[in-house]
């Protein structure tokens, strides 16, 4: 079974044990200022497998260099309507390759969880009920679908009134 990680990713240059203070959820660091710099350990294919639905970076010059063999690994790769690159293997190559020259730190999967895990997984979601932040709505496609599994898993937040003007009906 191949690992799968959220990214949330907080990328910082490297000054040495030096460490800025990360966004809060609910006034809570979501990044402890003494954090391990080593990636998850790699999946079957030899890399490690960061999910990259969701990252924050700061303008350091250690993200920059992240972005940018990105986009050199991304313009390197062949795009057509048969042949589709993906961006996500792209960008595990290059954080290997950059692993511990920038600061990243991974959001807490429970707070932070894929679809995969969440709509998949009943018994963890009722082990961790009220410490979900954002799901990623992966693994399944289509916008009547996802809005379908949002009202059957009462995720759908949207309020019914929406066409109305934002001080109620005039």
């Amino acid at each position: 079974m191949s690992l799968y990680f959220k990214i949330g990713l907080v990328l910082d240059q490297l000054n040495g044990d030096e460490r800025k203070e990360i966004p809060r959820l609910d006034n809570e660091l979501v990044k402890p200022l003494k954090h391990s710099l080593d990636l998850p350990p790699p999946g079957n294919k030899g890399r490690t497998y960061i999910c990259t639905c969701m990252i924050f970076m700061r303008p350091t010059s250690g993200a920059k260099q992240v972005m940018k063999k990105w986009i050199e690994q991304l313009q390197g790769q062949p795009w057509s309507r048969k042949v589709k690159s993906n961006h996500q293997p792209a960008f595990n190559w290059d954080l290997n390759k950059t692993a511990r020259q920038v600061d990243l730190y991974l959001l807490p999967q429970v707070a932070f969880p894929s679809g995969g895990l969440y709509f998949k997984n009943q018994t963890w979601v009722q082990e961790t009920k009220g410490q979900h932040v954002i799901i990623h709505y992966n693994y399944i496609t289509g916008f009547d679908k996802k809005i379908k599994r949002f009202h059957d898993f009462g995720l759908w937040l949207v309020d019914d009134h929406a066409q109305e003007p934002p001080l109620g009906r005039v």
